[in-house]
């Protein structure tokens, strides 16, 4: 209340006017909202002498009516065995918000424990895509690569993240390259068809952080594709957290075979990007593109994702 602030203002020191009230609120999207209509931004610019520049608010009090008012809903499995912690996939949670918010739909999140492989197939159905996301070791992989199989087979929208890129790699080297037992080494040292290894010339650094490549790394986007056509970029960059990577021994079969590369390091030896050209949707990516994700500016992958599952 008015004097409520005049008091503060006498005990602290400071002008009524900078006497901030921060009002609950039910979103942290909501805070730049609350804080503008306090006058945080002219009060800070006269208070540092420097020049306010226009922030576009009302652009983002759409967004923000866009998701609490949304006219459709959709449903995205999220396979993954951090399940029962929603907060292990928050930036990825976040992404998928960001992307409702500009294509006016709610986006609701199903997640499906993958340690159990005989129930992947039917908790997917009337899912409206499927994401997987990153992880580490062999607990729920199976069930992972039964999640893309769906995915591949029945036209669902899907989006490989990291180790979701790798599982789909897997499943399309056993299902479609006839690659019998083909798996990661992460998982199996010993499989006849190791599509997913670390590099040898990885094997042997020893700096900070060893094998792990961690970080944004660039990558070249070939033209056509639909990775292309997301980021409208001949090259982008993308925060890596992984060891492992597609072998180049597999490249040719699993190209000859249908799987296009859509985006590679620049000196053309990892792969970054992966897409089926006839699916509706199927993309994997070796980054994770959540994390530059915002909601003035979704995440290109995601954003196409969505789009893709609101296509009925």
């Amino acid at each position: 209340t008015p004097k409520i602030k005049k008091k503060i203002s006498i005990f602290c020191d400071v002008e009524e006017e900078a006497v901030i009230t921060g009002l609950d609120v039910d979103s942290v999207y909501k805070i730049p909202i609350v804080f503008d209509d306090e006058g945080v931004g002219r009060i800070v610019s006269k208070i540092l002498d420097v020049k306010r520049r226009n922030g576009n608010v009302a652009e983002w009090k759409k967004l923000i009516e866009n998701w609490e008012n949304a006219k459709r809903t959709i449903t995205i499995a999220m396979c993954g065995k951090y399940t029962d912690l929603e907060d292990s996939y928050a930036s990825i949670n976040e992404a998928l918000m960001h992307c409702g918010a500009h294509l006016n739909a709610k986006v609701k999140i199903k997640f499906i424990e993958t340690t159990h492989t005989d129930k992947v197939a039917s908790q997917l159905e009337g899912v409206d895509g499927v994401i997987v996301p990153g992880g580490f070791g062999g607990r729920g992989i199976e069930g992972k690569i039964e999640a893309v199989k769906v995915c591949r087979e029945k036209n669902v929208p899907f989006l490989g993240l990291c180790y979701g890129l790798q599982m789909a790699v897997i499943e399309f080297a056993r299902n479609v390259c006839g690659l019998e037992g083909a798996n990661t080494t992460e998982v199996d040292n010993k499989t006849k068809h190791p599509v997913i290894a670390i590099l040898e010339e990885q094997k042997d650094i020893t700096t900070k952080g060893a094998t792990m490549r961690l970080g944004a790394y660039p990558a070249k986007i070939e033209k056509g594709t639909k990775v292309h056509a997301l980021y409208k970029s001949d090259n982008v960059s993308e925060r890596h957290r992984h060891r492992y990577e597609v072998n180049p021994k597999y490249h040719k079969i699993l190209s000859d075979k249908g799987l296009v590369f859509s985006g590679m390091s620049p000196d053309r030896k990892l792969v970054e990007f992966i897409e089926l050209p006839d699916h509706k949707y199927f993309i994997g990516t070796q980054a994770h593109p959540e994390l530059k994700s915002s909601l003035p500016k979704p995440a290109p992958l995601f954003y196409g994702f969505i789009k893709a599952c609101l296509e009925k």
